[in-house]
């Protein structure tokens, strides 16, 4: 199934043909079958304009209550009453990697939290370079709030910030909804849109397409990095705390 922005789904056509049309025929199907999947692909790709509804078809937790489903330093991660949450600067992963997806979620930030949602990670030993990190980020704390716009709530982080900074204060419950669907990703916080990154443009390892330079940690051009990766969630960075529930995901 295809989301197509707020709840809409739409199935791809499909057509059985139980014996073959005249030949004066088969050349307007053809045309009708390409004018049919254009369009579907064209809904298929406009952009969210807020949450989907995360239950039904197709939705399900990303991670087990028991976390046997991910990769973690033991001891590290854990649900506590349903929030899941880190002691320390390690990430969590899925164990199977993922293309297109729908990943719907509720954060809690602390005081000067810094964290992410990191999707399309190809070596999770060596993520940094090698993923899209969507920013969390306690932007009231002053060390957050003074650093570069791409290093705050709802940016691709180092690359893109997001257009407005909707994430509330620590202590209170945000969504986010992360779409990825080929080299698009949008991102939705707190019911808005706020960020709409086309991996395709970002080129260079040194230089944004808005000309801002790269944080030279991030060694690789985004638009290199396979659309195929492990999804992950940053621990406890910066000495802050980070907790996360309700997160489920659909694959498109």
């Amino acid at each position: 199934m295809f989301t197509a922005g707020g709840n809409e789904e739409i199935a791809p056509a499909v057509c059985f043909l139980y014996k073959p049309f005249p030949t004066s025929m088969q050349h307007p199907l053809r045309l009708l079958g390409l004018a049919v999947l254009l369009a579907t692909q064209a809904l298929a790709q406009t952009p969210p304009k807020g949450h989907p509804n995360p239950v039904g078809a197709g939705w399900r937790p990303l991670f087990s209550d028991d976390l046997s489903n991910a990769r973690y330093p033991k001891g590290v991660w854990s649900f506590e009453e349903g929030v899941l949450t880190a002691t320390d600067d390690k990430a969590i992963w899925t164990a199977q990697p993922y293309e297109n997806f729908v990943l719907d979620l509720l954060f809690k930030t602390a005081d000067g939290t810094n964290s992410g949602v990191i999707v399309h990670a190809s070596d999770t030993a060596n993520w940094i370079p090698n993923s899209v990190e969507i920013q969390i980020a306690d932007d009231y704390a002053k060390q957050w709030a003074e650093s570069p716009a791409s290093w705050r709530c709802g940016a691709f982080f180092g690359h893109q910030p997001a257009t407005k900074s909707l994430v509330k204060k620590p202590g209170e419950w945000n969504r986010y909804t992360i779409t990825c669907q080929d080299k698009v990703i949008y991102v939705v916080l707190n019911n808005e849109l706020i960020n709409t990154i086309d991996l395709s443009t970002f080129t260079s390892a040194k230089t944004n397409p808005d000309g801002s330079a790269v944080p030279e940690w991030l060694s690789k051009p985004p638009a290199e990095l396979p659309l195929k990766g492990h999804i992950g969630l940053q621990g406890k960075h910066a000495g802050a705390p980070i907790y996360f529930r309700n997160i489920r995901i659909k694959e498109l």
